[in-house]
């Protein structure tokens, strides 16, 4: 019997790399897609060959805490309780703190940070009750060290990675652990479409001198979801080629 996994942002480059390597582990995954994006969010489904055992595609803002609750208590109902939740969605909003907007700020705080709660909280209940699941929440490097420009998306990163710490606490007397993946500079459509000249100086500053690959990233995920990561809880998995080490 297939496992039930939820994936926020699945259609994203590393989302997408997510999906594909659960589907080839014989997850069932829920897909979840911005509000009014259900074409491209089917033409999606069709380009990676997706049947609707394999993937089902639920439209959902994360940034809605009562959508949240209600769509996702109405997967519960009709799927079974989910055993992985992979929280992967994101934007950026990038300017220096001195240019930036309440909006900017905003923006980012409710997608890459509030939504860990909307999203989680309708599902953690019922993982806790049946005495195993998965949550792993994707952070990034700038998470970890910060970046310039980035105080929104790096306080939103740094705040899943203390969340995820507290949570794991809560969590692991129900056998539940929860996880983050912390990727550096990753290869995927929106980085690689980058000029070559802004390309080489990202690379520059990476040890092994590369991007990594979204299906690094995704292999990691699989990892902590894995019944072999069972006694792994509350940790960053930091996947940056070595750009930075803690």
């Amino acid at each position: 019997m297939s496992k039930l996994a939820l994936v926020t942002g699945a259609k994203g480059g590393i989302g997408t790399a997510i999906t594909l390597k659960l589907v080839a582990q014989n997850y069932k995954v829920i897909a979840t897609y911005q509000v009014g994006n259900r074409e491209s969010a089917q033409e999606w489904h069709r380009e990676h060959g997706f049947t609707d055992n394999q993937v089902q595609l639920l439209e959902l803002n994360v940034n809605d805490p009562r959508m949240c609750s209600e769509r996702l208590v109405q997967v519960m109902q009709q799927e079974g309780t989910i055993d992985l939740l992979v929280n992967n969605a994101g934007i950026t909003r990038d300017k220096v703190f001195a240019k930036m907007t309440v909006e900017q700020w905003q923006e980012v705080m409710d997608t890459n940070l509030n939504s860990l709660f909307y999203v989680t909280h309708p599902l953690f209940a019922a993982m806790c009750e049946k005495g195993n699941g998965r949550i792993i929440n994707i952070s990034s490097i700038n998470g970890v060290k910060g970046q310039y420009g980035q105080t929104n998306y790096a306080a939103a990163k740094a705040g899943m990675i203390g969340f995820t710490k507290s949570l794991a606490l809560e969590a692991a007397r129900f056998g539940v652990t929860v996880n983050v993946v912390a990727p550096g500079y990753t290869g995927t459509p929106m980085v690689t479409a980058l000029r070559p000249d802004v390309l080489d100086s990202i690379t520059a500053q990476i040890p092994l001198k590369r991007l990594a690959k979204p299906e690094e990233v995704a292999a990691c995920v699989a990892f902590l979801a894995s019944d072999e990561a069972g006694y792994i809880t509350g940790e960053t998995l930091s996947v940056n080629g070595g750009q930075y080490m803690q």
